[in-house]
């Protein structure tokens, strides 16, 4: 009886001071949170895109901006084009990546030809 009254008295103080407890959780300098992350590359996103000139290489943008949201790549007339989509606004509240929230980098044979808003792609047919 004694035993189960003591574990009492030290379980239950800590069961009430741990309820309602955030843990952050932070690597280095680096925050780990969903709706910080999205914002904060978005921001990257546009910021390197900004900055980007025709002709860059696929291999530099992707060194610079990382893996695509979204990726096409396809021929025409013979020439490889690949389509690389890097969110870079965030219109809707779901938590997904839509074409529509990101900006389109179109290579032509591996440079760099244009870039504009994700949704108004088309491609050349």
């Amino acid at each position: 009886m004694k035993k189960s009254l003591l574990a009492l008295l030290i379980v239950l103080p800590l069961t009430t001071t741990l309820t309602g407890c955030v843990i952050s959780v932070k690597d280095g300098q680096v925050d780990h949170s969903i709706m910080g992350d999205s914002d904060d590359r978005s921001y990257k996103n546009r910021k390197v895109i900004a900055q980007v000139k025709l002709g860059a290489s696929v291999v530099d943008m992707q060194e610079k901006l990382g893996v695509a949201d979204f990726s096409e790549t396809y021929t025409y007339n013979e020439k490889t084009i690949r389509v690389l989509y890097y969110r870079s606004q965030r219109k809707h509240k779901d938590g997904l990546t839509t074409k529509d929230e990101c900006t389109y980098l179109e290579f032509l044979n591996g440079a760099l030809t244009q870039t504009g808003n994700g949704d108004e792609y088309k491609k050349l047919l």
